[in-house]
């Protein structure tokens, strides 16, 4: 079964990244774009049947490692 779980910087925390795309996407005129944010998106075949069970494997290895909880947010989806 495929999860996804999605990573987003907490809301607070400096985005970088999400602050240098804004700038290039106003300079080559997009000036109607607001504030960016950059996160990631993590794919995982998970080998489960049951939908509850994998997305708990999900949030679990989002807690253990693939989430910086002290800055980052995640969401975990059963997408197959």
């Amino acid at each position: 079964m495929k999860v996804r779980v999605t990573v987003m910087l907490k809301e607070g925390v400096l985005d970088p990244q999400g602050k240098a795309v804004e700038h290039a996407l106003h300079v080559l005129d997009f000036r109607n774009v607001g504030e960016v944010r950059i996160g990631r998106v993590i794919e995982l075949e998970v080998d489960e049947t049951d939908r509850e069970r994998a997305r708990a494997q999900a949030d679990a290895m989002a807690r253990a490692l693939l989430a910086n909880l002290v800055i980052e947010d995640f969401v975990t989806e059963v997408v197959g």
